[in-house]
């Protein structure tokens, strides 16, 4: 082989070697396709959660804890307790990806509060707070359908104190209404003023159904002026096993901004069921004002009647009363810190004072929640 032919095979042969390493590195177009689309579904995914704890005194001294009905929730007392902390993953679906889901895994006390009366079992479904599939149909400006498991649309209140004004749950959320479902709803908005949806559930707080009987609910939002907004909700159906007794919940929410600083909210509940063959009814009303001054500091009064004349909600016939007076600070962060002063009183002699009952108790906490979202707080 000649000097020339050698120079020429010695320089391909370099050639070569220098190309083989970008080759490597660039990946094939079936993998950059799916890296595209990788990355598009992250971005549509939000992760999100919250660790929410709080210390209470009660100045009826009870030994460890509130155990009344009223006060399901946030029981513990003379002690830095846990409420919830929550991990949620969701895909809200949209015009151009129609599918979508969304997962809430609760732990702590809260979460089995919440599933105590599960049908299914308190140890196999109190760490999933939500979960469900959906599906946005391509009808008018989309029909929006979930099935699985979901916060009841029933009141004004949620189970996830961060979402509320007040750190303590009012009496109408802790007696008076569901605090989730199990099954399908339907969902739509035909303008900026209306808006409707459709449930079939299995019942009040069943994921597993204690019959076989179905629960049907109806909502309709209206916002007849720019600052007012007014739902009405409707449940009905038989909730108790061995009986076909309906059971049913009519539910108004109203909330006003009257300033950009100050909105008011109000809700009432009227409930019926059978008990023993009789008719029993409970009704409440509760009334709510926030005034935020700055959009760290906001304060928050709340004041209720509830009426559970055959005792069927609470455990004894009575006329609850309750005023909360919630104070706020918010960090740009994701802290929130809240300090709230509670009177809960009775007709009858229904709290627990050292060792014997008496017609009212006072309490007062401090609550620290911490929220974060892959979307920003």
């Amino acid at each position: 082989m000649s000097d020339l032919s050698r120079k020429i095979l010695a320089a391909a042969l370099l050639a070569a070697c220098l190309t083989l390493p970008v080759a490597a590195q660039t990946p094939a177009p079936t993998d950059q396709a799916q890296d595209a689309a990788t990355l598009s579904f992250f971005r549509r995914v939000e992760i999100s959660g919250f660790v929410d704890g709080y210390y209470q005194w009660n100045f009826n001294h009870p030994v460890t804890r509130t155990d009344g009905p009223e006060r399901l929730f946030d029981t513990r007392v003379n002690s830095f307790s846990l409420n919830l902390t929550e991990l949620s993953i969701e895909k809200r679906p949209t015009a151009d990806s129609r599918g979508g889901f969304r997962l809430d895994l609760d732990f702590g006390p809260t979460a089995a509060r919440l599933k105590s009366t599960e049908p299914g079992g308190v140890q196999v479904f109190q760490n999933i707070g939500q979960a469900y599939v959906s599906f946005l149909a391509p009808v008018g400006k989309g029909l929006q359908v979930d099935i699985g498991e979901f916060i009841t649309p029933v009141g004004y209140e949620v189970y996830k104190t961060k979402d509320d004004w007040n750190y303590s749950r009012s009496l109408l959320f802790t007696l008076a209404q569901p605090f989730y479902n199990m099954g399908i709803r339907s969902t739509y908005s035909f303008n900026d003023r209306v808006s409707a949806g459709l449930y079939l559930v299995n019942g009040w707080n069943n994921i597993v159904d204690n019959n076989v009987k179905k629960t049907v609910a109806g909502q309709v939002a209206v916002k007849p002026i720019k600052n007012l907004t007014v739902t009405e909700t409707y449940i009905g159906g038989a909730e108790q096993v061995g009986t076909e007794a309906w059971r049913t919940l009519t539910t108004t929410v109203a909330s006003y901004t009257v300033t950009p600083k100050l909105t008011v909210a109000g809700n009432y509940d009227y409930g019926q069921d059978k008990q023993s063959d009789a008719r029993v009814t409970w009704q409440g009303v509760a009334g709510y004002a926030r005034y935020q001054p700055t959009a760290v500091f906001a304060i928050t009064p709340r004041l209720e009647y509830y009426n559970d004349p055959e005792g069927f909600t609470s455990g004894a016939a009575q006329k609850l009363k309750e005023f909360t007076l919630t104070g706020e600070a918010r960090s740009k962060d994701g802290f929130i810190f809240r300090a709230e002063y509670r009177r809960d009183w009775s007709d009858i002699p229904f709290f627990l004072n050292n060792n014997r009952f008496i017609d009212h108790q006072n309490t007062f906490a401090i609550g620290v929640i911490y929220a974060l979202s892959s979307k920003g707080i």
